[in-house]
């Protein structure tokens, strides 16, 4: 019996091997060059209120999922994401340029990071309890 069939009771996040120093280090390398690509380099209007919150790379390093925090309300955040696949290939290219330590430049799948927009909701939610509550 093989590792994988042992395991195929349990649900695939606690099947994912674990995070090596590695594909860490390359999710943070990709991470800061792709924020850095945002700020300097992208002409996109719809990119400027936005930031990489984090990278999550594949564990042969060809993918990377890119989650993107961005300010404004559903529509706007959307375009953001929608803007940064847009431009996926022009950062891949720039990703090429500069970071001459991979062998390949993973493929970039970017999706909206709704955890800030939570947190935001969470604390006006509570904002508006302790206000009722000292009423």
């Amino acid at each position: 019996m093989t590792q994988r069939s042992k395991l195929s009771f349990l649900p695939e996040s606690l099947r994912r091997p674990a995070r090596t120093p590695r594909r860490e280090r390359v999710a943070e390398l990709l991470r800061e060059e792709l924020a850095t690509l945002m700020l300097r380099e992208m002409k996109d209007p719809r990119v400027r209120l936005a930031s990489v919150s984090r990278v999550e790379v594949s564990s042969d390093l060809r993918e990377a999922r890119v989650m993107i925090s961005a300010v404004g309300d559903d529509a706007e955040r959307h375009r953001v994401v929608s803007a940064m696949r847009h431009a996926e290939g022009f950062l891949r290219a720039q990703l090429g340029n500069t970071l001459e330590s991979l062998r390949s430049i993973p493929h970039l799948h970017f999706e909206l990071d709704e955890s800030i927009a939570y947190s935001v909701h969470i604390s006006t939610v509570l904002r508006e309890i302790e206000q009722e509550e000292s009423r």
